[in-house]
């Protein structure tokens, strides 16, 4: 079931665990459950950032790669997954964004919450056009041959940008871009479509997209206003109930009643099918959505299924 992760060596279950929440509305007892069924059930790399969650009220960041490293340190499963996190969204020592300095502090800063020698994969979370790529790659490549990471991967990154940066490793003979983490998702499909996700096929790196379920969305929980008072996020959704939204569901409703599978579900199958896409990334807050979201994994979709699912949300 495992699937390389683009060019690097690094294999992977065909779905991330996103660490967004640990800390934040999954408290310890929650965030372990849910870390402890995800492996349980076949997955193998969690996704996490240091500046997870610093919007809440009192955080600092950090606190998700606090909570697992609680929770590596009390499995003992460290080497049963491979963990992802990210540098460029929280300022501290050495800077903001992606500047060397900068890079080299919160990488140990990381390591330090997550109670581990090595990150497998670390994504500069966003870019930084006031710092030259060569010098962001060098600062990444430094930690590469120290050990402390395996694999670096690019979240938030335009074509052009990517490009540029992986063809200035190239040419310095630094480790590039090996992995994409954008948005993308049955109705958010204009940010990795097209150029970007050309690229990524074209020169095997390998994409694990984010908002896979667009929030909430694609699980069927807003269908009309009402719903909309539902969660923080309901002035989002309600743009997306006015947008293609609806009619991704009446097609999502249909293949579900083909399959049995759960609008969830589809939507994650959708998204693994799709070219250059290795495994996107869901959170979950409870070990009944973990369950929920691990079959998405083994569920294949006819391709007359998944054509009627693109042109819906087109």
């Amino acid at each position: 079931m495992k699937q390389r992760l683009g060019s690097s060596d690094l294999e992977i279950a065909p779905l991330v665990l996103g660490g967004n929440v640990f800390g934040w509305t999954a408290d310890r007892a929650a965030s372990f459950a849910v870390l402890d069924a995800f492996v349980a059930g076949g997955g193998t790399m969690i996704d996490t950032a240091d500046v997870y969650s610093a919007w809440v009220p009192g955080h600092r960041g950090g606190e998700s790669e606090a909570m697992i490293g609680e929770w590596l340190k009390a499995s003992g499963k460290r080497d049963d997954v491979l963990i992802a996190t990210k540098v460029g969204m929280l300022p501290g020592e050495g800077g903001e964004k992606l500047a060397p300095a900068r890079i080299a502090a919160a990488c140990e800063a990381s390591l330090k919450r997550l109670g581990t020698d090595r990150i497998d994969l670390y994504f500069a979370h966003q870019d930084d056009e006031d710092t030259p790529q060569q010098a962001v790659l060098e600062a990444f490549g430094r930690l590469v041959d120290a050990g402390k990471i395996r694999v670096v991967g690019a979240s938030n990154f335009h074509a052009a940008r990517l490009k540029s940066a992986n063809e200035a490793a190239r040419a310095a003979g630094l480790p590039r871009y090996d992995v994409l983490q954008p948005e993308y998702n049955l109705v958010s499909r204009h940010r990795f479509e097209g150029e970007l996700q050309d690229y990524c096929v074209e020169q095997n790196v390998g994409v694990v997209p984010y908002y896979g379920l667009a929030s909430g969305f694609l699980t069927g929980k807003y269908r009309s206003r009402d719903d909309l008072s539902k969660s923080v996020r309901g002035g989002r959704m309600g743009e997306l109930l006015e947008g293609k939204g609806g009619e991704v569901l009446k097609a999502l409703d249909a293949v579900a009643a083909e399959t049995g599978a759960t609008l969830a579900q589809i939507s994650l199958a959708w998204l693994i099918a799709q070219d250059g896409v290795t495994a996107p990334i869901a959170s979950a807050t409870s070990v009944s959505q973990v369950e929920e979201l691990l079959p998405a994994m083994t569920l294949s979709l006819s391709t007359e299924q998944l054509d009627r699912l693109t042109t819906a949300g087109a």
